[in-house]
């Protein structure tokens, strides 16, 4: 199996069987496209991992892929692939001004990226599957990286998308760029039928095991499970900084304050107890305020949980000095357990 597939719209396929064999197998009247096309297998299924538009874009992608492979030869440093290097073409200052400081607010976590990679060149991922989830190969300042960022909450397609994509940067001796903006995984009857449970624990395992440099910057809100997918302090990135609009706790305070008012209500009503509902809202205000305030980047950091608090503005140079500080003499091969299927 190849490490990467490009497909060409409306001529690549992939189908166990072609059309006149589901029609007589099924009875279903399907076209080829609509059976297993590009848009199929890049939006849907995940099988494929590039969308195309024609033969010269797919041969582009193509040397792309080439492009990015960074087969480092054992005793080679991460910092020999470092060579002359454009600046971002977007002002680095213009990364105070992106993430809101309202959580609620989104933003895409791509705007951050176009200003911390050289000349703002960012191959994507997988880039129609899991779209929640944005992966791809950069470089800062000459070096090497694979990116992964939030755009929102994790589907169980967007882990199997970071699973796949830290591999592929594990098995190549990439670094890996983790910018955090997560609410956690997605909950309820759909997403647990669709497996998250196991999709979610593939990427966990796969970040734990990769024994590649693993550098962590906070960008917006850190909460749930979403801090253990996306490399929180847990497993163990060799740097891991905030933002000063960073959040990070185990829930949000509003989903902290609706759980533990639901327990408490639970438990004064078998104690025989009437619980008003003024009672209940300053119990749930009493429990907000507290994760709002223990939530704070300052109050993580005055803890030692991270490496500081850093300027936006800062981070192309700061995520440089640590890819350098990282560098191994000889890159080290990932062992991974049993992926659970």
């Amino acid at each position: 199996m190849a490490d990467e597939s490009v497909i060409v719209k409306g001529n690549g396929t992939i189908f166990l069987a072609g059309p006149p064999l589901v029609k007589a197998a099924t009875g279903e009247e399907i076209s080829a496209e609509d059976l297993g096309g590009a848009s199929v297998h890049c939006k849907v299924s995940g099988v494929s991992d590039h969308f195309a538009q024609d033969e010269l874009h797919g041969l582009a992608m193509g040397r792309n892929i080439v492009k990015n492979l960074h087969l480092a030869a054992k005793g080679a440093n991460i910092q020999s692939s470092a060579c002359d290097y454009q600046e971002p073409l977007y002002d680095v200052e213009e990364l105070r001004a992106i993430a809101p400081a309202d959580l609620k607010q989104s933003f895409d976590i791509r705007s951050v990226i176009a200003r911390i990679v050289d000349g703002s060149e960012f191959d994507e991922f997988k880039k129609l599957y899991g779209t929640t989830l944005v992966t791809g190969f950069a470089r800062i300042c000459g070096q090497p990286v694979g990116i992964i960022g939030n755009n929102g909450i994790l589907f169980t397609e967007s882990a199997l998308k970071g699973s796949h994509f830290i591999e592929l940067c594990t098995q190549r001796h990439i670094p890996l760029i983790f910018l955090q903006n997560i609410t956690g995984f997605m909950v309820g009857s759909k997403s647990e039928a669709s497996g998250i449970a196991k999709a979610g624990a593939k990427m966990v395992m796969a970040v734990s095991c990769a024994k590649v440099p693993k550098i962590t910057v906070i960008v917006g809100g850190s909460f749930g499970a979403g801090n253990y997918g996306m490399c929180g302090r847990a497993y163990s990135p060799n740097f891991l900084f905030l933002w000063p609009t960073a959040r990070i706790s185990v829930m949000g305070g509003m989903q902290a304050a609706g759980v533990l008012a639901q327990i408490e209500k639970n438990n004064k009503k078998r104690q025989g107890v009437e619980w008003s509902k003024d009672e209940e809202e300053a119990f749930k205000a009493k429990v907000a305020e507290a994760y709002d305030r223990e939530g704070s980047p300052y109050y993580a950091t005055a803890r030692l949980w991270d490496d500081g608090i850093i300027d936006p503005a800062d981070t192309r140079r700061v995520l440089s000095l640590c890819l350098s500080a990282a560098a191994k003499p000889v890159p080290e091969d990932t062992k991974y357990g049993v992926f659970r299927m």
